[in-house]
């Protein structure tokens, strides 16, 4: 079968071939360039590359030591460099990737607690957004996959290493990760009210209580419950709830007085 093809079409497809082929050149070039270069020369440019703010050329010559060098005089130190070279230029998996690796192939490096560090530092980055310092957008309600990352890799830093440098401004981070957690929970539990799915709300809430008792979204969690027993028509597990939010939120937007008002469930007002 003969394909006919444009001239239009035809000219593309050389560009792009063009294109692809300078590409390849240029990155060959680039490895064969530093090919005959000494371990040390490389490390002192990727250095200087780094101190600079010129963290691409930082990078080729600091995985240049990394491939070449692994066991040379500044392979660990190269590898912890790649990290933060990784980081800066907004490469939260590569930076992630890297921390990774020095943690596991030098586990009891005097400096493996920046590693952790800037792992989770990595992965807070990668969750947040540009919009949401400027209130445009909630984050808690979003795919909390990368939040959750940095919310493990900060608890693994300051449990392994609670003197370290790093541990304070780790904890700080954990309490607003910690928040940001617990509100994504409560919306997902308020789209379960909403259908009526009132167990799983239940257990949603129980979750935040369990699992983040330090938020300040635990109130809201009780709400959740109280208001998802009523779903079941479990009043008593509804009034035991109640008065637990009672006790420790008596000032709480759903509460009047001691009477505990359904939002989203077609049922009576609750009393303690």
């Amino acid at each position: 079968m003969r394909v006919i093809t444009s001239p239009a079409r035809l000219a593309s497809l050389l560009l792009a071939g063009i294109l692809l082929a300078g590409c390849a050149s240029n990155g060959s070039e680039e490895e064969d360039e530093l090919a005959g270069v000494a371990e040390r020369q490389l490390y002192e440019e990727g250095r200087e590359a780094l101190e600079d703010g010129r963290y691409t050329t930082a990078i080729n010559r600091l995985e240049a030591i990394d491939t070449r060098f692994p066991f040379g005089e500044h392979a660990e130190q190269a590898q912890l460099e790649l990290i933060y070279a990784y980081h800066e230029t907004d490469d939260w998996e590569g930076a992630r990737a890297a921390a990774s690796r020095f943690i596991r192939l030098h586990p009891d490096h005097p400096q493996v607690d920046y590693a952790y560090y800037m792992r989770g530092l990595a992965a807070w980055q990668a969750g947040r957004f540009s919009l949401e310092r400027l209130r445009l957008i909630n984050i808690a309600k979003r795919d909390l996959g990368a939040t959750r990352d940095a919310y493990a890799d900060f608890r693994e830093l300051i449990q392994r290493y609670p003197d370290s440098q790093y541990a304070p401004d780790a904890r700080q981070r954990i309490v607003y990760l910690r928040n940001v957690l617990a509100r994504h929970e409560l919306h997902v539990a308020d789209f379960y009210l909403r259908k009526g799915a009132y167990l799983a709300a239940v257990e949603r809430g129980r979750w935040v209580i369990e699992n983040y008792p330090q938020s300040a979204a635990t109130h809201d969690a009780l709400a959740v419950m109280v208001e998802g027993y009523l779903g079941l028509e479990m009043r008593d597990r509804a009034r035991e709830t109640l008065q637990v939010l009672i006790d420790n939120a008596p000032n709480h937007e759903r509460l009047r007085g001691r009477t505990f008002r359904p939002e989203h469930v077609k049922a009576d007002g609750l009393s303690a």
